[in-house]
């Protein structure tokens, strides 16, 4: 675990004064030597990365260092309770903890020495965690231009400030919905990924709700660790055989479907 402050930017807890802005990251990455591609993951409204602890060893095991950072207002922790209004804060956060991760692995303070590829780096997130990973791949005023590979999980525009100009050329993308998700409906993400340009790939899955695919409802949970981790393979190491392998994972009566716009 790393903590990393951003003294640019401050926030105020209840009955408080402005501090600057603190994220408390988790960092898991896998063994041997390095550089090993980059996965930046933002969690849901009033929970923290550990519920997601599963899909993140898998991506960790597959050959990636994965990063989850706590966002200081929007966790189930937050002192005083979650604030959804934070949201618009995230996407510079996510920004922010990829700089430090380069500078850290650079460095090796916090990090074993050249671990992390600052060629190769994901964002991913869930709901609002993934509402804030995709502000900070494709809309305008977030757009980070190191990321090279974007995976939402039912995530949807942040709210009255979406303004995605998907620049060229835009991160490859993978959105997956559950399609009994009655918090982030499906539309919204068939808004955002009709918009995007090719390479875009769409995860549907039937009856699931919107967290339980991406913690602990199974055969979904395994459908989408299979999936996201063909995908990256594909766009981060570059593995031509990967293709098949999210095709397939993604092809699975009754519990997956993939629409794929190679």
């Amino acid at each position: 675990m790393l903590t990393f402050i951003d003294r640019s930017r401050t926030l105020t807890y209840p009955g408080g004064v402005p501090q600057p802005r603190r994220l408390v990251t988790i960092v898991r990455y896998p063994r041997g030597a390095g550089p090993f591609p980059l996965v930046v993951f933002g969690h849901g409204f009033a929970v923290t990365p550990a519920i997601y602890a599963a899909l993140l060893e898998h991506w960790a095991h597959a050959g990636y260092v994965v990063a989850a950072p706590v966002f200081p207002l929007g966790n189930a922790d937050a002192p005083g309770g979650p604030n959804e209004s934070d949201l618009v804060n995230q996407p510079a956060d996510v920004s922010f903890v990829i700089s430090r991760l380069l500078a850290s692995s650079a460095r090796g303070a916090g990090l074993p020495r050249g671990i992390v590829d600052p060629r190769r780096v994901a964002v991913s997130g869930q709901s609002d965690g993934g509402d804030t990973a995709l502000s900070v791949a494709y809309d305008v005023h977030w757009h980070d231009p190191r990321i090279r590979a974007v995976v939402i999980l039912s995530g949807q525009e942040i709210p009255g400030v979406g303004g995605y100009t998907f620049p060229a050329p835009a991160p490859p993308l993978l959105a997956t919905q559950g399609l009994a998700d009655t918090i982030n409906l499906p539309s919204t993400t068939y808004q955002f990924f009709d918009a995007a340009p090719r390479p875009k790939y769409l995860l549907t899955l039937p009856g699931a709700s919107h967290l339980g695919p991406y913690t602990d409802e199974q055969p979904q949970l395994g459908v989408v660790e299979r999936v996201t981790t063909a995908f990256l393979d594909l766009y981060l190491k570059g593995e031509p055989a990967a293709r098949a392998r999210l095709l397939a994972a993604g092809d699975r009566s009754g519990v997956a479907e993939l629409s794929a716009e190679p």
